[in-house]
């Protein structure tokens, strides 16, 4: 596999295996500079007040596992949290066998809570878990401010990412599904309903009982989420038909697949000089990326970069980008990328292959590649070469044993079924080239009267070769 020189990824006059980085720089071109304000301390008229980041409260309920099982979980929603754009202020944990029914955490707890609320400012409490409506609406009439549960701050983050046409419609489809659930009324309004002229013209006669306002916004949030799925059917023929191609001349292909931020994005860089944004956040790049790669002895394969992995991955996400995750289910192998500076590289390692075997991939051929060696502690490597004896180590930012991945991925492409030797004319030089491409030569020689080939390839090639064949 062929990949680009590198010596120093921090050096600029040397240049980034990871590119021009185009995206990412359009992505940092307004975050704010701080310590810049020139703004007086006394001005509170509300055209003058600051646009400032969320403050936001993290609620966490320790329900299963150890301490430090809670302390990564409640890490991990703080990631999410800034990588939305808020400032955490205080994260809160409560030990309970499961979540209250009405308000997730205890009620004596909520009281406690608007205590944090109050004392720090906040405007925004972020449960660690998936809400019921009930609860949602339970917490902000007891706190005061605004709720939102996990599933809502993923589907923020992919909001915020989303790029492409497919990847903003799967977006806007796992949103709808989580809010249809959750709308809420106006209070003393939920029933106001149409009559007369608004009724549909319906006049004299048409007043009384009819739709009320949120019995209208569910109907149009269906109708919408009716045409999102067309339209995703529409663009996933369009996957289909560029996959069905690969397929017909039975290219391999390859997945890369693991948790999120564990640099995925990087090691498809590395090893194809793709120029995929890299970012040090939470589900950076959302869009799939397909590249061809070229293996030492000429064989071709595609090498695909694709959406990250969460615990407790929202299930209507799943279900939204289940096309796109598809370029996993149908590889032929899956390198699963782990960040191995990660507090916890064994639970990423659960999570993602719980994701894999929901989608249906569970069954496919699994290289384990362990990443970030070089931030990676001592201890926790040699822990995991002991566990994972078959893993490759790696770090995708100095480029430290991306040549033994190479090579393993050679060794685990899959083989052209059928062996043939043939002799082949010189004016047909266009089936050596494919040899070349996609089968596996064993021999070659030119002779007298074309070019005498042994080779593997697949069963398409076989048949053009059949004229020939010795």
């Amino acid at each position: 596999m062929t990949h680009p020189s590198y010596d120093d990824a921090d050096d600029p006059e040397i240049g980034d295996f990871d590119g021009d980085q185009l995206d990412l720089a359009e992505r940092l071109s307004l975050r704010r500079v701080a310590g810049m304000s020139t703004q007086l301390a006394d001005i509170t008229e509300v055209e003058y007040r600051d646009l400032q980041l969320e403050r936001v409260v993290l609620v966490s309920v320790w329900a299963t596992g150890t301490v430090t099982d809670a302390e990564n979980s409640v890490a991990e929603l703080k990631l999410l949290a800034e990588t939305a754009g808020s400032e955490v202020l205080e994260a809160l944990v409560q030990r309970r066998s499961h979540p209250d029914p009405a308000t997730f955490i205890g009620r004596g707890k909520v009281d406690e809570l608007r205590e944090v609320v109050i004392a720090t400012g906040a405007d925004t409490v972020i449960c660690d878990g998936e809400l019921e409506p009930a609860q949602l609406r339970n917490l902000e009439d007891r706190v005061g401010v605004k709720v939102i549960d996990r599933t809502a701050l993923i589907l923020d983050i992919f909001a915020q990412h989303a790029k492409s046409a497919e990847g903003k419609a799967q977006v806007e489809l796992a949103q709808l599904q989580y809010l249809r659930q959750r709308l809420r009324g106006w209070g003393g309004n939920l029933s106001r309903q149409a009559g007369g002229r608004a009724a549909g013209g319906a006049g004299i006669g048409g007043r009384g009982p009819g739709e009320t306002k949120i019995e209208t916004d569910r109907r149009r949030i269906r109708t919408r989420i009716s045409v999102l799925r067309k339209r995703l059917r529409e663009m996933d023929e369009v996957r289909a038909t560029k996959r069905q191609e690969r397929q017909r001349n039975e290219i391999p292909s390859v997945a890369i697949v693991g948790y999120t931020n564990a640099g995925k994005s990087s090691l498809l860089n590395r090893l194809t000089g793709a120029g995929v944004l890299v970012e040090n956040a939470l589900f950076a790049t959302l869009d799939p990326t397909t590249r061809r790669a070229e293996s030492t002895d000429g064989r071709v394969f595609t090498l695909t970069d694709t959406v990250g992995f969460v615990r407790h991955l929202p299930h209507d996400l799943v279900e939204a980008f289940r096309s796109t995750l598809e370029e996993s289910v149908l590889a032929d192998l899956l390198l699963h990328v782990v960040d191995g500076s990660d507090p916890d590289p064994e639970g990423q390692i659960k999570a993602v292959r719980t994701v894999l075997a929901e989608i249906g991939a569970g069954n496919i051929a699994e290289q384990l590649v362990i990443n970030k060696i070089d931030r990676a502690d001592a201890t926790t490597l040699a822990g995991l070469r002991t566990r994972y004896p078959d893993a490759v180590f790696v770090s995708a930012r100095t480029g430290e044993g991306i040549d033994d991945l190479t090579r393993r991925v050679e060794e685990r492409l899959p083989r052209p079924a059928v062996e043939v030797t043939a002799l082949v004319p010189y004016a047909r030089g266009d089936l050596i080239d494919k040899i070349h491409t996609s089968g596996e030569i064993m021999t070659l020689e030119h002779t007298a009267d074309g070019t005498a080939v042994t080779a593997r390839v697949n069963r398409g090639l076989a048949g053009e070769l059949a004229p020939f064949a010795r």
